[in-house]
């Protein structure tokens, strides 16, 4: 059990440390986005040993921490090892609690550079917005976690008795394949009474966001075999059915025609959800004028409550090599975001029975390389979820609101898992104009100062609070 806060100490003094130290945070967080680390093996893995060792240097730089490493472990059911992640740690003290901060140091490849208006790893200001892959998501966490760090460090001193986790992963980008085992490996190191994961968003830029619900992920690619060979489409056309059209009727029965997923027995779940207008959604998801949105129920239901289903990627001939074939063969990727409440197994055993009920033509379908996350649902009654609030609501001068997410955080379930007793508190620097994943992904950089506020403040007081047996 956990007594309430004592009153906050020496908080002026904290906000105008975060305030003093933000253009040093600025700068080292544009040395980070100039490292270009991605955990796919098709680019330089040097760059993310770089990357490693630029936030082990930052997290010893703060003067906190007992101990920092930058580990690696095991891929369960490989030989191999994982990308390289930061541990640091600091004991608690005085019968304070261990609060665990979580980001991840590796980044979605940019993409087609011509698409970016500023090189994708060179930093750029401009509109109150610092530009770069890797700015929002989520180097920009990690900056959080060291400049709030910094500042309860250089104004507490010897009077910081709160323990201290940092852990900066390397691949979450790339599925955090030895995440679970690195839990597992660090257990002990990483035990904490609350978690923080810097890896979301906020309502806007001026709104923070408490992020209490996120879907889940069933991700897959499907082998659709027609044919035994490539044959002339006019000697055969129109008796012999081609793999694209009839991966293209497939997939068409894996929706309904307002867009809204059709298959049984993925599910959807009720809850209540804000005011947010069409107008809002167009603006934010960058809707074309004439395109109208999909599904059904109101929009955030759709995002954040219900299932959806996209093809992601597709291997079949490329236009400029088009010929007067019929394609014995197409392989596409399929990407779903399954409904909280709904594992990602039920969510994938679900496609699969549909897909192979719905196969034209007597197909030949192929599964492989599925990659499934469940969603998370926070229980919002905990001491350090109270804290957060508030701390959120002072460094922003508005209250927060509760958000669900579209997106998935698998590894929280091995958190979970690892930690059942931990409060898990998701957070984020991110405002629905950051685009993270995109070209001109960015940082709102008002909103990033203010998200150092709020966990400065938050470190402060759990700082005050004391654990009782």
């Amino acid at each position: 059990m956990t007594s309430p806060a004592i009153p906050p100490i020496r908080e002026p003094e904290i906000l105008e440390a975060v305030a003093t130290g933000h253009p040093a945070a600025l700068s080292d967080l544009g040395r980070l986005v100039r490292i270009p680390g991605m955990a796919w093996p098709a680019f330089d893995q040097t760059q993310l040993e770089r990357s490693a060792e630029a936030v082990a240097a930052l997290a010893t730089g703060t003067g906190v921490f007992d101990d920092v490493r930058v580990l690696r472990a095991g891929i369960p059911g490989t030989e191999e090892l994982g990308q390289p992640a930061v541990l640091a740690t600091r004991a608690a003290r005085n019968g304070r609690p261990t609060i665990l901060l979580y980001a991840h140091h590796d980044v979605q490849p940019p993409g087609d550079d011509a698409l970016w208006e500023t090189p994708p790893f060179e930093p750029t200001v401009r509109d109150g917005r610092l530009y770069g892959r890797g700015a929002a998501d989520d180097k920009a966490g990690i900056m959080a976690h060291i400049a709030s760090i910094r500042a309860v460090g250089e104004v507490l001193g010897d009077d910081l008795d709160l323990g201290i986790a940092l852990f900066i992963e390397g691949e979450e980008e790339y599925g955090s394949r030895s995440f679970a085992q690195f839990l597992s490996d660090n257990k002990d190191a990483l035990r904490a009474d609350a978690i923080v994961v810097a890896d979301s968003g906020n309502w806007d830029s001026v709104t923070p966001g408490l992020t209490v619900s996120l879907r889940g992920n069933a991700r897959f690619t499907l082998r659709v075999r027609t044919l035994a060979h490539a044959s002339h489409s006019g000697m055969f056309g129109g008796a012999v059915p081609d793999a694209m059209m009839t991966t293209v009727k497939l997939l068409s029965t894996l929706w309904n025609d307002d867009g809204s997923v059709a298959v049984e027995g993925m599910t959807h779940r009720d809850a209540a959800t804000p005011e947010y207008t069409e107008a809002t959604l167009r603006d934010e998801a960058g809707l074309l004028p004439a395109t109208s949105p999909i599904g059904d129920g109101t929009i955030l239901s759709r995002i954040w409550n219900k299932p959806a289903v996209t093809v992601i990627g597709i291997d079949a001939t490329s236009v400029a090599a088009a010929s007067n074939t019929l394609l014995p063969e197409v392989t596409v990727v399929i990407s779903a975001r399954v409904a909280p409440g709904q594992t990602g197994q039920e969510a994938y055993d679900a496609l699969e029975r549909h897909l192979r009920e719905h196969a034209p033509f007597g197909a030949e379908l192929t599964f492989s390389d599925v990659d499934l996350g469940d969603g998370f649902l926070v229980d919002t009654s905990g001491w350090a979820v109270s804290l957060t609030r508030d701390a959120m609501r002072d460094a922003y001068g508005v209250a927060p609101v509760d958000l669900g997410v579209g997106g998935s955080i698998p590894f929280i379930a091995d958190l979970v898992r690892e930690f059942p007793e931990a409060q898990i508190l998701v957070t984020g620097v991110e405002d629905p104009h950051s685009r993270a994943h995109s070209p001109n992904e960015s940082l709102h950089l008002d909103t990033f100062r203010r998200a150092v506020a709020t966990e400065a403040l938050l470190l402060a007081r759990m700082n005050g609070v004391r654990q009782t047996l």
